[in-house]
């Protein structure tokens, strides 16, 4: 039967259409670009660069300095009352190496401590960005398979709405329905109208999402999910372990963690700095050329050789260590709260994630339900109506009621994508595989 075809139409928009162009871009693709192009992650990548330099700075203070000196002077001096002596216009010369290297320096232990926490907090928050980054793609490329798939079920429920309208229209001419069938067909068409309006800008306001992630604009149609996908549960099925992993793993977590021991060893630098004596190993040569007095003894050169052992030993600043002392305590249990704080914040994200990935799985399976019995429904109303025992609102009902369930399906398969990669990202696993995990369930 001729209105049959309501139902095909219905199930169009479920598979995007593929071309050459959505072959040859994908979300693995897009990965990749956007990893070469945002500025975002970019930045991260060389404020994680330059993080990384800090353990060899904080070693380097651990190590022997050399430094090199050279000196000119001019010397004028009259002597009154004198004839013999003549220091107007000498010049004299003096050069000097010295080498120092810390025996006993505590806040350069703690500092070189510092560092190298820091080049760890840098890893992390990288990784924390580059998990962002796959996050945001694949949310901004999802979010353009599901304008796809929105508007392709607009469009097909348009085409539906605009044949049973036709139909109405003949069968009020020839006096087997009411005018009020065809005013509510045209009323259901021109309210499809405004939504395709609608999902076309939609379409195209986050087409443009995704082209500023990747840097340029993606192909006129997306590959979905392929057909027949059977979306996984998270592995393990248990929350406890997500949730251990989470606080002991997350980038976030991981971050904090190093923040927590750099605010340590700031207290025992700033202790052992206001407190503590400093030993050094001096070892220094330098040489001197003198200017020459007339009618005094002259020497060419003076060559001098000094090694030491140098203490210095802090005695009184006037109180400030004692404040110092207290500023500092106060910040190292500030950023043990805030390593607290950072781990519940990772708990209640992994656990939010997991509940999503199952409430995901068991929306897809009661929708994957719904569908069948909406497509069901229409197929009976349209039979019901062309027997005369359901009139022309009845299966419009039901069509809408199959696009609705349609579209529905679709974001809640996607939803629950991204809930997984929310899961993995919350405990500090996500990777570039997971992505082309999910890559591989697209067409």
């Amino acid at each position: 039967m001729k209105l049959l075809r309501y139902v095909g139409l219905a199930s169009l928009f479920t598979l995007s259409s593929i071309g050459p162009s959505a072959q040859a871009f994908s979300l693995a693709t897009a990965v990749e670009e956007a990893l070469r192009y945002d500025a975002a992650f970019l930045s991260a990548q060389k404020k994680a660069e330059a993080d990384a330099t800090l353990s060899g700075q904080g070693l380097g203070r651990l190590l022997p300095t050399a430094q090199a000196t050279a000196s000119r002077s001019r010397t004028d001096f009259d002597v009154a009352g004198s004839s013999n002596l003549d220091y107007s216009g000498r010049y004299s010369n003096s050069y000097g190496l010295r080498l120092t290297q810390p025996l006993f320096r505590l806040d350069s232990f703690a500092e070189f401590s510092q560092l190298r926490e820091r080049a760890v907090a840098g890893a992390s928050n990288f990784a924390q960005a580059k998990s962002d980054l796959l996050l945001r793609v694949t949310q901004a490329y999802f979010d353009v398979l599901i304008a796809q798939d929105s508007l392709a079920s607009v469009n097909a429920e348009l085409k539906a709405i605009s044949e049973q309208l036709e139909s109405a229209k003949r069968a009020f001419e020839v006096g087997t329905a009411t005018v009020t069938d065809q005013q509510e067909a045209q009323a259901r068409f021109d309210l499809a109208t405004a939504k395709q309006i609608a999902a076309e800008n939609e379409l195209s306001v986050k087409r443009n999402a995704l082209a500023q992630t990747v840097g340029r604009p993606s192909p006129a149609r997306l590959s979905g999910l392929k057909t027949g996908v059977v979306l996984a549960p998270p592995a393990p099925l248990d929350v406890s372990p997500w949730v251990e992993q989470a606080r002991s793993a997350g980038f976030r977590v991981r971050a904090a963690e190093s923040a927590s021991r750099i605010a340590q060893s700031e207290v025992t630098r700033v202790i052992a700095a206001d407190n503590l004596p400093s030993v050094n190993l001096v070892a220094e040569r330098r040489r001197s050329e003198p200017f020459r007095a007339t009618g005094q003894p002259n020497f060419d050169r003076a060559d001098t050789t000094v090694v030491a052992i140098e203490m210095t030993l802090p005695l009184f600043n006037g109180g400030v260590a004692i404040n110092r002392a207290r500023e500092i305590m106060a910040l190292r249990d500030k950023a043990a709260f805030d390593l607290e704080n950072e781990r519940r914040q990772a708990e209640q994200q992994a656990r939010t994630a997991y509940l999503g990935v199952l409430s995901g799985l068991t929306q897809v399976k009661a929708f994957e339900a719904a569908e069948k019995s909406s497509r069901l429904a229409l197929e009976s109303n349209i039979l019901g109506y062309e027997v005369g025992v359901r009139i022309n609102i009845d299966v419009l009902n039901a069509q809408q009621q199959l696009f609705a369930t349609q579209r529905d399906l679709s974001k809640a398969r996607y939803d629950t994508l991204l809930s997984s990669l929310r899961l993995k990202q919350a405990a500090g696993a996500l990777t570039e595989s997971d992505i082309s995990d999910i890559n591989s369930l697209l067409q």
